[in-house]
This record gives C-alpha cells, sequence and structure tokens, in this order.
C-alpha cells in the first residue's frame, strides 16, 4: 500500500488540454488569506516534479520568478518603458533605435530566464561583423541595463550579460580635418550660405554643434571694452548646449571665446540677416534668441544643419585644386579641423584642450589623435636659435 502524502506536499495530476503533468504544492497562506499554491509542468512526471522543486527552492531563497512566458523582448520593453526615465528624450530615442534593430530582433524570443552566455556571446560575435566596437558597447549596454533591472525585480536570478566581453568590432569611421587650404575654400564656398555664420564661428572657434545651435545673443558681446584693464575682446560665452540639462558637456566644457575678426564679421552679417528674416515670418516669426535660426526663428535641427554643410562643402569641391567629397563629412568636422590647424601653427597642446573645452590634455590628444602634430619642435627650435645649425660635417 503506497504512502499517504502529507499535508503541503501537493499534488500531481495530467492535465487533458495542456497534454502535461502538473505538480503543484500548497505553501500556506498570504497576509490577504489567500492560499499560496506553486506549480510546474512537464512532459513527464519526473520532469514536473523537477521542475516544482526549482520552484520551491527559488522561493525559499526570496526569488519571485517571473512567468515563464517573460522574453528577452519583455526585459527590454520594460526598461525602454520605465528605465529611462527623467533621460534626454534623444538619449532615449537612440537606445529604443539600438534594441528595436539589434537586441530584439536577435535574442527577443528567448525566454529571459534561459537566456545563456553562450547566446550572448554569439549574438555578440554576429554583430561585430557590421558593427563598429563601439556600436558593439552600445548595444550590449542596452541589454545588459535591461537584464539588471529585470533580476532587481527577481524576472531573473542572474545577469548573464555581465559574464561577457565586448569582441572587436569593425573599425569606425576616423574623423578627419580639413586642411587650411579646404578650410579657406570652405569659408568662401559658406558665404551665400544661410548657415554661413554657423560654418565661420565653429570652424574658428572649435564649438561643439551642440553648443553652437542653442546659442544665444545675449551670450554673444561683439563689441569688447577697450576701457577697462586688462581689456575685453568680443567674445562669446559657451555656456548652453542642447543636452536636456542645459548645461555643457563638462564643467570644462563652459568657456569664453575670444572671437577672430573673420567670425566677428560673421556674426555681424548674421544678425543683419536675421532681423530681414524676422520681417518676411511676420506673425510666424518666434522669438527665441538665438543667434542661429530657421526662417522663423525657431533652434536649427542636426540633419538640417549637416544637409546645409554638405552643400556648402560641394560649393568648395568645385574650387580648382579642392578635393572634398561632402558625403563624407559631418559638422563636428569643423572642430577637429580647429584642432589640427592650430596643432600645425605650432600651438601647444595644452592651450588647445582650453580652447575646445577638454578636461585635461590626455582627453584632448586621445579625441584627436590624428589631429595632433605628432613631433614637439619646441625644444629642437629653441636649441637651433641658441647654438645655430652647424654645417654638414666633411668627409
Amino acid at each position: 500500500m503506497s504512502k499517504r502524502r502529507s499535508r503541503g506536499d501537493g499534488g500531481l495530476h495530467w492535465d487533458d488540454k495542456r497534454q502535461r503533468w502538473i505538480a503543484t504544492a500548497s505553501l500556506g497562506y498570504d497576509p490577504s488569506g489567500k492560499r499560496i499554491v506553486k506549480r510546474a509542468s512537464g512532459m513527464t512526471k519526473t520532469a514536473a516534479k523537477t521542475k516544482l522543486k526549482e520552484v520551491l527552492r527559488d522561493y525559499e531563497d526570496g526569488l519571485a520568478i517571473a512567468p515563464t512566458g517573460y522574453t528577452v523582448k519583455d526585459a527590454v520593453t520594460d526598461w525602454l518603458v520605465y528605465g529611462l526615465n527623467g533621460r534626454d528624450a534623444a538619449t532615449v530615442k537612440t537606445n529604443t533605435i539600438l534594441c528595436d534593430t539589434h537586441v530584439i530582433p536577435a535574442l527577443g524570443a528567448r525566454k529571459l530566464r534561459d537566456l545563456s552566455a553562450d547566446d550572448v556571446d554569439k549574438w555578440l560575435a554576429g554583430k561585430s561583423k557590421v558593427l563598429s566596437t563601439r556600436s558593439l558597447e552600445a548595444v550590449r549596454s542596452c541589454l545588459n541595463r535591461a537584464v539588471r533591472r529585470a533580476m532587481a525585480r527577481d524576472k531573473v536570478k542572474r545577469n548573464v550579460v555581465e559574464l561577457c566581453s565586448v569582441p572587436a568590432g569593425r573599425p569606425g569611421r576616423p574623423s578627419k580635418s580639413l586642411t587650411l587650404k579646404q578650410a579657406d575654400a570652405v569659408l568662401v564656398a559658406a558665404e551665400d550660405s544661410p548657415i554661413y555664420a554657423y560654418v565661420v564661428v565653429s570652424l574658428l572657434t572649435g564649438g561643439r554643434t551642440e553648443e553652437m545651435r542653442p546659442l544665444r545673443w545675449d551670450h554673444v558681446d561683439l563689441d569688447g571694452d577697450v576701457t577697462v584693464v586688462p581689456e575685453i575682446p568680443p567674445h562669446l560665452a559657451v555656456w548652453r548646449s542642447v543636452r536636456s540639462s542645459g548645461d555643457t558637456k563638462t564643467k570644462k566644457s563652459r568657456r569664453t571665446l575670444a572671437l577672430p575678426g573673420r567670425a566677428i564679421d560673421a556674426l555681424k552679417i548674421q544678425r543683419e540677416r536675421q532681423g530681414w528674416q524676422r520681417v518676411a515670418a511676420g506673425d510666424k516669426w518666434q522669438e527665441t534668441g538665438l543667434v542661429f535660426t530657421s526662417a522663423v526663428g525657431t533652434e536649427l535641427d542636426a540633419a538640417n544643419v549637416r544637409r546645409e554643410f554638405r552643400k556648402v562643402l560641394a560649393g568648395a569641391a568645385q574650387m580648382p585644386g579642392i578635393e572634398i567629397d561632402p558625403h563624407e563629412w559631418t559638422t563636428r568636422e569643423t572642430r577637429t579641423s580647429f584642432v589640427s590647424i592650430l596643432s600645425d601653427r605650432g600651438i601647444p597642446l595644452e592651450e588647445i584642450s582650453r580652447l575646445v573645452g577638454h578636461s585635461s590634455t590626455a582627453v584632448t590628444e586621445e579625441v584627436y589623435r590624428k589631429q595632433i602634430r605628432p613631433v614637439i619642435q619646441t625644444g629642437a627650435t629653441a636649441m637651433d636659435g641658441i647654438f645655430g645649425t652647424p654645417p654638414p660635417p666633411k668627409r
């Protein structure tokens, strides 16, 4: 005669509808008086009992296991909806595109509790053939944060993504810089462009595109003050950016820059053009106080600036001796060009770092390594001046 099960040991029965064995266990009552019942299923009695033991072990460990149908897609979607609260809209959009393009199509259907480190390794290896290393780091970060959030909410026991390193991806598009001759051609070609002043100020001050677009007239002084000592030259204050907080990238990115004469003239032309635009727009004009605006006074869109900049480059490419493929350039490369031109003229790295608002010279050298003059000539130049250059030895 078989031994009768003790109370709480649960039961085992066949479910005709699901065609599976169902193992159950009663674990008492919750604070509201509702019975706590844990279930597990399997194609055989043994499989159902084994899964029930895992569920009970997790329960004893204090882990509330997610529904068996909870997938990687569910985890990623939850993170995008609830895990990015307070982030800039552009940040949310970027992460959503990365997840929708690279994470969900490849791993979304996988049950989160079944996701293994091998799955993630194979996924990253496949993506390394089409993405740069930096993009690989970004998509892995999205998945990692999504699974970490799910783990914090007891949807899964551990985060296997943290066990996987990022492989080397395809080489990213290297940044470029204009030569002095090319830069001069671009300035000439920009004269009839609606973003003439934007191009001139960006190229001659090294401002980030995210700093130039929100630049306000009350942060620009085109006259300076010669009555004080030391005198104050015409300048602009880089205090804002398009970030959600309105702050610049770092504290050291806040800087006040003297304006070259060509930039002063371009900004005076911009102020006059903007006045005519205000008249032409009439009631449609939106007063924002911005230096660089659309035809109705609103802030310039990054894509529109890039499109107009490439038109300027196309004009420069028509000039004799100027070889530029407009489609290979972006507006941020006015900044690398600024660094390159200064470096070619022997401006010290420390001074360039201050001008572009980097936290240290190490950042300048790392980001713009190809634009920085590789040979330090100061000592050699000084010694030649002191001792002179001897004639070549007689043979």
